[in-house]
């Protein structure tokens, strides 16, 4: 799940010249297997409210409560299956880190991984009940991401030492790259690795091109696939990290696909707009 405000996926926000974030904004839910929803609906500046410790947005809301994360849901799924999604998660990390990494030299985009690591309970109507590993982040920008991005992929893999590695790797509009490995204990210290080799895997359903980080010789796959979109893609992945084979959570973004009216006018029937709240 995402609280967004000034939800970047929106075509909506797109359209509007993305002038006003707060009258974007957004909690989006995704849920995977049988039962599976996917909620992103896109709400107005009167749904959103804010405090220190609370995000509401509409009739969703997160918040800290004596170090756990508290989400409370309650939201309508969109196409192919409308159905409501209520319930509840709770994310409680290890340790909260301080790391923040720039994404361009510019720092326009900025990415916060607060907590690598962290103990996930999910408690949702359509089934969805089970108690695991989780990952609390945030990404900021001042610009939007296609402006200064052609594509990127991250990864994320907990490690058999009890932390986790990320990964995050991009092509910059002007053709720089971004290449970034950290490897964060448990107790939330983080240092910055050497990733290695930058290996292929195979292309999307909709053709998108991935790749991820593998020891030399070692072949990443993919286990099972989450999110498949034109422009963006959401996997189970395998792969091997100084010698360990490890699976996480991958992610690839096509923001050239992202640019397409086409693509944003397809989007707008997975995104309603809701821009009322009382």
């Amino acid at each position: 799940m995402i609280g967004f405000i000034g939800s970047v996926f929106s075509p909506w926000y797109a359209w509007s010249g993305r002038r006003d974030p707060a009258n974007h904004c957004c909690i989006n839910v995704v849920t995977y297997g049988p039962g599976g929803r996917f909620t992103m609906t896109d709400r107005g500046r009167a749904a959103l409210r804010q405090s220190r410790d609370a995000l509401q947005i509409g009739p969703s809301r997160m918040s800290w409560q004596n170090g756990t994360l508290v989400i409370e849901v309650n939201e309508v799924s969109g196409l192919p299956i409308i159905a409501r999604v209520q319930g509840q998660i709770r994310l409680t990390p290890t340790a909260v880190t301080e790391v923040e990494a720039t994404l361009t030299p510019d720092a326009r985009h900025i990415w916060r991984p607060f907590a690598p690591s962290a103990r996930i309970e999910v408690d949702l109507s359509q089934g969805h009940s089970w108690a695991g590993h989780g990952y609390f982040d945030a990404n900021f920008g001042q610009a939007a991401l296609e402006a200064d991005f052609k594509r990127w992929t991250w990864g994320r893999y907990p490690r058999g030492h009890g932390g986790t590695t990320c990964f995050y790797d991009g092509i910059r509009a002007d053709g720089s790259t971004l290449a970034l490995g950290l490897d964060v204990a448990a107790n939330g210290a983080a240092v910055q690795v050497a990733p290695p080799p930058l290996t292929p895997l195979a292309r999307t359903g909709w053709r998108i091109k991935r790749d991820t980080r593998c020891d030399a010789g070692a072949v990443p796959r993919q286990t099972k696939a989450l999110l498949d979109a034109p422009f963006y893609s959401r996997s189970v992945v395998q792969t091997q990290i100084d010698g360990e084979t490890v699976t996480g959570v991958h992610e690839a973004l096509d923001l050239a696909r992202f640019r397409s009216p086409v693509v944003k006018a397809m989007l707008a029937f997975r995104v309603p707009r809701r821009a009322r709240w009382p």
